[in-house]
This record gives structure tokens, sequence and C-alpha cells, in this order.
């Protein structure tokens, strides 16, 4: 079976770091591939300037480094909203996630459905259609650029399955692929490893971490419900390429938090079930 190669997510870094400060702790940790995320004040590239934009260029070239996907996790915003101004500002942060992808040779940004919180939620047909016109219109904005849209399986959007990703996909059409979450698929009692394999060569890139079965989290493997070894086994069944991102979410400000050790340890045991070891 394929070693499967690992990368890190700046998620705990977000208030803690810049991007690219957060990929530099990374590295110190032996890390040569990241996950950024695409947040304020963490990374935000409409604010970036173009001494800061070759910062990030000079630093990951000159260490013979790569970004493998930029994920923007929408915590303020919504691709679905009702309004079309929230629509509307939401892919222009999109637009510019892609700009900054290219310039960084980077060549996924993720996207995922908006949340959906309230008591009465507009009709699903609405918010798929908007989702679907909105992608696609990103999907033109990169066109050219090296940079390809992934949707991503999430608990919390009214698209939360594999099986909503495949036709969600086929919708929007091929140019995009997906990022499918482990855990998301897991905590909503899927079997990950069939839903990798329904999905095939759509399957991008990977997330992995952890959750209880009732309380949704992203935390160190090894503490909750996730089976690491059969989705290795399904991940090399499709012969995926692509790499494993350890999406480990914690806030590295909080005291008591240890992102570094959470991320090793999970590190230590996807070792031992298929990846490549630290």
């Amino acid at each position: 079976m394929t070693k499967l190669n690992v990368a890190a997510s700046t998620f705990p870094f977000l208030y803690s770091h810049d991007g690219l400060g957060a990929m530099k702790h990374l590295r110190t940790l032996g890390y040569d591939i990241f996950e950024l995320m695409i947040f304020p004040p963490h990374c935000w590239p409409r604010e970036l300037s173009a001494d800061q934009v070759k910062a990030y260029k000079d630093w990951l070239n000159g260490e013979g480094l790569k970004v493998s996907s930029l994920c923007y996790p929408l915590l303020d915003n919504n691709p679905n909203g009702v309004d079309v101004l929230m629509r509307e500002y939401t892919l222009d942060r999109y637009r510019e996630a892609i700009d900054f992808a290219a310039e960084i040779s980077c060549p996924y940004v993720v996207a995922i459905p908006g949340p959906i919180n309230s008591l009465i939620n507009p009709p699903h047909e609405w918010m798929l259609n908007w989702f679907v016109e909105g992608i696609q219109k990103l999907v033109a904005h990169a066109k050219g650029t090296g940079v390809e849209i992934l949707l991503e399986n999430v608990p919390f959007t009214y698209l939360p399955t594999a099986q909503d990703m495949r036709d969600t996909a086929a919708l929007i059409g091929p140019e995009v692929g997906i990022n499918f979450d482990i855990c998301n698929s897991a905590f909503i009692q899927e079997d990950p490893a069939d839903a990798i394999r329904m999905l095939g060569d759509l399957v991008k890139n990977v997330h992995i971490s952890d959750s209880g079965p009732d309380e949704f989290k992203h935390e160190r493997l090894g503490s909750g419900i996730v089976d690491p070894a059969p989705t290795a086994k399904a991940l090399n069944d499709i012969g995926y390429q692509g790499v494993t991102v350890l999406e480990i979410i914690t806030d590295a400000l909080q005291p008591g938090a240890d992102p570094d050790g959470d991320i090793l340890a999970s590190h230590d045991i996807l070792a031992e079930n298929g990846w490549a070891s630290r």
C-alpha cells in the first residue's frame, strides 16, 4: 500500500499568527506542505500588499515548500445567503483567494456551502441554485489560473453528505473536484471509506481529524469516532495521489491548548495506518 502524504492546516493559529507565520511555525514541526486558512486577520487576500504576497512566494519557493490548498471557513460569510449582496460579497472574497492561490502556485481553493442555522431556512432548491450559480462564476474566474475549486462535505450545511457533493459537482460542471473531510463524514454516520470509493477520482484533497459522536469537533486523532485505517485503504483503492490535511481546530491562544502536540500525535496515528511518517 502506497504511503499517503500528510499536510498540516494553519487553522489552530487563526488568531495567534498570520498565515506566513503559521506556516513557518509548522515548518519547525517538520511539515513541508500546508493548508492555509483564508480568514482575517490570519490571511485575508483583500488586505495583503504586493510586498506581503511576495514574502509568501519568496519563502515558499526559497524553502522548496508548497501550499496544497486554501480553505475559506465562511465563519462570517455565505454563498447561499438570502441577500444577494452577501452572496456577491462572499464570491468576491473567493475570487481574491483564487488570485492569491495562483500567485503562490496553490492548486486548490476549498469552497463549502453556506451554513444553515435558523428555524426557517430558505427552500433547499433556492440555496442549491444560488450555490451552483456562484461556484460556476468562480470556475469562470479561475479559468487559466491553474487553480481548481473543490467542494467540501460539511455537517452544518444543507449539503452534508458525500452523495450531495457528487450530485452538486455534477450540476456545476467537470471543472470542480471534492475536498473530502473524513471526520465530517463520520460525524453524520456515513462510512467514510465507502464514501471515498463512491466519489473516486473526484477526490482531490482530504481533511482528517476526530470528533465525538454527539458534539461536532475537529480534535486530535484517537480521541473519538474516526478510524483512519479503512480510509487509507479506500484512498489507495481509488489511486489517490493528493495530500491528507491534518485539520485540527483549536485556538493556540487559549489556556491549555496544545495544537503542536495534537498535530504531532495525530500524525503518528496516521503513520501507523498507511500514511507517511513525520
